[in-house]
């Protein structure tokens, strides 16, 4: 078992108790308190030598760590101090110690684990070791092990070429990942202060995950005018569609279905040599004004898949694109990928056709299966904007458009100059982009220890490639691009970072006045914490 607790200082502690009326992350001024970069995922392996010495090598780990304290637990009052890839040795007598790692990151945050050290001079009894296939990663398989006296073990699992063996603590995990599924020969040692060590050794059958565990990507909100969708949950789907129609597959050893995981349904093409999607009786769909084709496709050993538009006038025509194994691919193939091939206009496309290669021997997943093209630009949003530099210009409460936890002053403005002359770009071609120049305002939670301009911090400095939809009926703004962002980056439809993923996407309530040169803006992130901007045009 292992205890973990951060520790703060005295001064933050003060800081968080004066503050605690006010929601986490709300005021500007205080945000670096629930930004504290503490380390993560701290721990300590053990290696032991098997002499009757007790001579025990501590070596610890830790995700944004600089250093380590650590404390024997036996008794010795200095601990000792590792930098990050290295370790110390101590000696220790027969019996169970806490050994307390304090991991401290490059602000001073501190994380601290205590874990439990079995030194003995008897070799470990009653060996049980529980081997398993992870239901996660596939190929993985996972280690454990109870037996008296053991500190430590080691795992050789067995692939051809790999003779070094994983080694974990007695009350922890040893993993690895195989090349390939199969039967293999895993031997487990496990290991005290004693000379002689007690082993375990078995046949276990690796397997491979042949079925995704999480869903595909959630598409990005579009207007109908800029979407049609054969297959998805997230748009309407074109109505009639046979997504099984036996064109003779079925006798080449393919099969089909539709996979429901967790309530998530997906198309599965089993053993793929070719499979049809069909719309219904004399129904096509015109895709000449749309862009792209996409779809995401799940696999665990299929390598290629073949995509053909089929029109009902001019025959149908191939585009190959690579899969990854075990993962989502999001494919998104241009029209002009088929436009081009001579002689094949799309505007009565009736069906569609998947090839597997290798031919009827891998299975996959297909989710999100649409054409679309980009969002037709607002006339009302193109052109330059930055945040108003005028008091109240960018504040937060608990209501849209109020500003009672926090409200810019006007000393505010002049000290975040670096903000107030960052610029939002609406192109367009549906195009969106965030200038900063060389400074912008950074907070805590992007690695600073003080709130101040600096250069911006990846990903919110400017990527490329960000796109805007704009919808005038129902004024709301989505801007598509990790790391794009109106106003503040932290505020996200989900909450605040860092307490939330990157989004791929924000939506944001949009409200244009002043003849289209004012934009009032307003998103709840999170429940009920809500943050207002104003943009001017320029």
């Amino acid at each position: 078992m292992k205890n973990i607790k951060l520790i703060f200082s005295f001064v933050l502690l003060l800081a968080v108790t004066i503050r605690c009326s006010v929601p986490d992350g709300i005021d500007d001024d205080t945000s670096f308190v629930s930004s504290v970069g503490s380390p993560t995922n701290i721990s300590a392996l053990y290696n032991i030598t098997q002499d009757n010495t007790g001579l025990v090598t501590i070596t610890p780990n830790g995700d944004g760590a600089t250093s380590f304290a650590i404390y024997y637990g036996d008794g010795t009052s200095t601990p000792a101090t590792v930098t990050p890839g290295n370790n110390t040795s101590h000696t220790y007598r027969e019996g169970t110690f806490s050994v307390k790692i304090v991991a401290t990151s490059i602000n001073g945050s501190k994380t601290e684990v205590t874990q439990n050290l079995v030194v003995s001079f008897k070799a470990p009894q009653n060996l049980v070791a529980t081997i398993s296939n992870d239901l996660l990663v596939s190929k993985k398989v996972n280690v454990t092990i109870k037996a008296a006296y053991a500190t430590m073990f080691d795992v050789f699992f067995g692939e051809p070429g790999k003779d070094t063996p994983v080694s974990a603590n007695a009350d922890q995990t040893a993993s690895y990942t195989y090349a390939k599924a199969g039967t293999y020969k895993i031997k487990v040692v496990a290991k005290s202060a004693a000379i002689k060590t007690t082993e375990y050794s078995t046949d276990f059958t690796v397997t491979a995950i042949v079925q995704p565990v999480a869903s595909a990507p959630i598409p990005p909100t579009r207007q109908a005018a800029n979407v049609i969708s054969l297959y998805g949950s997230k748009y309407t789907n074109v109505a009639g569609t046979n997504y099984f129609p036996d064109w003779g597959q079925g006798g080449q050893g393919s099969s089909w279905g539709e996979f429901d995981l967790s309530g998530d349904k997906m198309l599965n093409y089993i053993k793929l040599s070719y499979q049809g999607i069909a719309l219904a009786d004399n129904v096509t769909v015109d895709v000449s004004a749309m862009e792209f084709i996409h779809m995401d496709v799940w696999t665990a050993d299929a390598q290629k898949i073949e995509t053909s538009l089929i029109s009902k006038s001019n025959g149908e025509r191939p585009v190959v694109k690579d899969l990854v194994a075990n993962e989502w691919t999001s494919i998104d193939i241009p029209i002009s990928a088929f436009t081009s091939q001579t002689g094949f206009k799309v505007a009565d496309i009736f069906q569609l056709k998947f090839v597997g290669t290798p031919w009827a021997a891998g299975t996959v997943f297909i989710d999100n299966i649409y054409f679309y093209r980009a969002a037709a630009p607002s006339s009302g949003l193109v052109g330059t904007w930055k945040v108003a530099a005028e008091p109240g210009s960018l504040k937060v409460g608990p209501s849209s458009g109020s500003g009672e936890w926090f409200s810019i002053s006007a000393q505010q403005v002049t000290e975040r100059a670096c903000f107030y002359d960052d610029t939002y770009i609406f192109s367009s071609n549906g195009s969106f982009s965030n200038v900063l120049g060389t400074e912008t305002w950074i907070e805590g939670w992007q690695g600073v220890t003080k709130d101040a301009c600096a250069a911006p911090v990846a990903p919110h400095n400017g990527p490329a490639g960000a796109t805007y939809l704009y919808d005038s009926v129902a004024k709301t703004l989505t801007i598509t691009g990790s790391g794009s962002y109106l106003g503040i980056p932290k505020a996200n439809n989900a909450g605040e970072l860092p307490k939330t993923p990157v989004p791929s996407s924000i939506t944001y309530n949009v409200t244009l006045t002043d003849n289209n040169n004012t934009m009032n803006v307003v998103i709840e992130s999170g429940s009920g914490v809500f943050w207002s901007y104003k943009l001017v045009r320029i």
